[in-house]
């Protein structure tokens, strides 16, 4: 489960602030359904989203060991010292967890290299403050030196976490669906249901588009316009959900996981517990290969 939606609102975010107990009500709904992996950053309030995420884990009774936590550094105006100079942070902000995945958010603004960056998660690495080494939003050529310096300390590049859902398909096109299949790399598949637009509630009732955060619906291309055109894939996702007696943000969800075989995981958000334990249900979902192909092709005539 991403937790970017725990990042305290404000302006410039693209959720509301949840009060702690709804926090902690939307982890136990997640852990309820069976999803032990949790990915929040730096960047997510400035902390804010980690410090409640350990909250809430803490307050379902967890701890260490029994979930997967992992967590981003902003790479924006920084150096790559600042990855070992801020791990106490991570740390801090997540306790009691550790970080069992640190990830670089992004593979451009920072003072230093690639090389420079992947060195100091080894640092870590070795030292035992975290335990493994992931990026997001790199390239095909930025995994490639990502895995290549990260390989002269005996350590794999774990993952890249990038947007992938039926409604952004661009790993099949710009190489880094291709290079994470070579180098034995997960990828892991952000805003998975295109921020909302592939639960079908948008589609269903439109004036719900002008309540969500600005930010939100510009980075997204949520739109009067984007909705008439991607109706037909949701039309077709509702077929296959009723066939499953699911919704339809569970068929697009079981695709993602399905098509791109074992290469692909995803992290859905939840702002309330519902969504959680609907995401969670996903994972109960089999489609055949008629469907997924079908959401496949049709999805390319959409997408824009």
């Amino acid at each position: 489960m991403g937790c970017s939606q725990f990042s305290g609102g404000g302006a410039g975010t693209f959720w509301p602030a949840l009060p702690q107990p709804e926090v902690d009500a939307i982890i136990k709904a997640a852990l309820d359904g069976g999803i032990s992996w949790f990915d929040t950053a730096e960047g997510y309030g400035a902390g804010r989203s980690e410090r409640s995420l350990a909250a809430g884990l803490s307050r379902a009774g967890k701890t260490p060991g029994d979930v997967t936590v992992s967590t981003k550094w902003t790479p924006l105006g920084r150096t790559a010292r600042s990855i070992e100079r801020t791990i106490g942070d991570r740390t801090t902000n997540l306790a009691p967890f550790p970080v069992d995945l640190h990830q670089i958010h992004t593979g451009y603004g920072s003072l230093s290299s690639i090389r420079a960056q992947m060195r100091a998660m080894a640092h870590l690495v070795d030292a035992g403050q975290i335990r493994s080494v992931g990026v997001s939003n790199f390239s095909a050529r930025q995994m490639k030196i990502a895995h290549k310096e990260l390989a002269k300390h005996g350590i794999p590049l774990a993952g890249n976490q990038v947007q992938i859902n039926l409604l952004h398909r661009k790993i099949e096109t710009n190489g880094v669906l291709e290079t994470a299949r070579e180098l034995g790399i997960t990828l892991i598949a952000y805003v998975p249901l295109r921020s909302g637009m592939l639960t079908g509630k948008l589609h269903a009732n439109p004036s719900l588009v002008a309540t969500l955060p600005r930010m939100r619906r510009t980075m997204t291309g949520i739109s009067a316009e984007s909705l008439d055109r991607t109706a037909p894939l949701i039309d077709e996702l509702r077929k296959i959900a009723d066939a499953h007696q699911a919704t339809i943000g569970q068929i697009a969800l079981a695709w993602l996981i399905t098509y791109y075989g074992d290469t692909v995981v995803a992290t859905p958000g939840a702002s309330k517990p519902h969504h959680a334990e609907e995401a969670a249900k996903a994972m109960q979902i089999t489609l055949s290969d008629e469907d997924t192909g079908r959401l496949a092709d049709l999805s390319t005539t959409v997408i824009r």
